[in-house]
């Protein structure tokens, strides 16, 4: 009969705790974010807490203030400055104003003949089909910066919603988090070790990874906006913001943005700008990911930079720019899970 019971409670507990992540897919991101945030405030939380007398209500309320004018204003500021940009570089292509088959042509008039030979033999001559398509998908990308800025009014409610949930959950998990991962460590059906260790990894790689990419992507972001405000180049905070995402991915990423710029410039003959892009792009762009990105990342982690960079990947692919941290706490969780598995295997010494 227990047997019974047992197994009755556990289809039971299934069932529901299905039936209530169903019904919190429509804020996930919310609810996410939220569980994100109160980790990366929740020393500051314990620090206010002490010093105002363990007041839970206004010591989490002055958390969460802190939290919006650090975390959540200047994201908001920058997307809504980024979707106008975005716009702006629509009309700029749709009317001509920015001539990006003429670059292109002139690119290749520039190029050595032996590479025209070469692009020719590759099946890569077709200047105007290919003129076409890259003209193509700036409109396109552009054009998706456009329609967000058109269509904001009518997904305003469904934003506000959103993030009043997020602002809402905060709150609560800054003033009850400590209690609530107590609840969430008694009902997980591990040791008391197994159980800590998983919770410390938790913590350390969202830490890590939240504060630690986002300070590299920051930093490499505003670097690279300067030298291309320095030069010149039109739409700076847009390339600005594409260079913050791209530095997400370890090896490659603010590379992708400036490193073709720096190319065109010295193909095109404007060689003092391409080299100065080249070598403030190695030496001090490149300098950020190698030296921050792993004192950071990788040192919290404790996973390598191969790892990071695949699972950072996947979980972009899979859950879009939430899977920037997904995407590498799933990765931690599962290296720490098989540590255990490991760990306890040989202390049984299981066949």
């Amino acid at each position: 009969m227990n047997t019974l019971q047992n197994r009755s409670l556990v289809l039971l507990l299934t069932l529901v705790t299905v039936a209530f992540i169903w019904i919190l897919l429509p804020f996930y991101g919310a609810v996410f974010w939220a569980v994100i945030l109160a980790i990366l405030f929740a020393p500051l939380q314990r620090r206010l807490l002490a010093r105002l007398s363990y007041r839970r209500n206004l010591t989490a309320f002055i958390t969460l203030m802190i939290c919006v004018l650090i975390a959540i204003l200047p994201v908001i500021v920058i997307s809504t400055l980024l979707v106008q940009e975005g716009a702006t570089l629509y009309k700029n292509i749709e009317s001509g104003q920015l001539d990006i088959a003429g670059f292109i042509a002139h690119f290749k008039d520039m190029l050595p003949s032996y590479f025209r030979h070469m692009i020719d033999r590759m099946g890569m001559g077709d200047l105007k089909g290919l003129q076409d398509k890259i003209t193509k998908s700036a409109m396109q990308g552009s054009q998706f910066f456009a329609t967000q800025a058109f269509s904001f009014g009518q997904g305003t409610f469904d934003i506000l919603v959103s993030f009043a949930v997020m602002l809402y959950l905060l709150y609560f998990f800054l003033r009850d988090g400590a209690e609530l991962a107590r609840n969430i460590r008694a009902a997980i059906p591990l040791g008391e070790h197994q159980k800590r260790l998983l919770q410390l990894k938790f913590n350390r790689v969202v830490r890590a990874t939240v504060k630690g990419n986002l300070l590299v992507a920051v930093t490499q972001g505003a670097l690279g906006g300067l030298i291309f405000w320095f030069l010149d180049i039109p739409s700076v905070l847009l390339w600005t913001v594409l260079m913050a995402m791209l530095s997400l991915l370890p090896a490659v990423g603010a590379g992708i943005v400036w490193a073709p710029v720096a190319i065109y410039f010295l193909v095109t003959g404007a060689t003092w700008q391409g080299m100065t892009l080249m070598l403030y792009g190695v030496f001090v762009i490149g300098l950020v990911d190698n030296v921050l990105r792993p004192l950071l990342v990788g040192k919290d982690t404790r996973m390598p930079d191969y790892l990071i960079l695949i699972s950072t990947l996947g979980g972009l692919a899979v859950f879009g720019l939430n899977g920037f941290v997904i995407g590498p706490l799933i990765a931690a969780l599962f290296m720490a899970s098989w540590d255990i598995y490991i760990d306890t295997k040989q202390r049984v010494q299981l066949p």
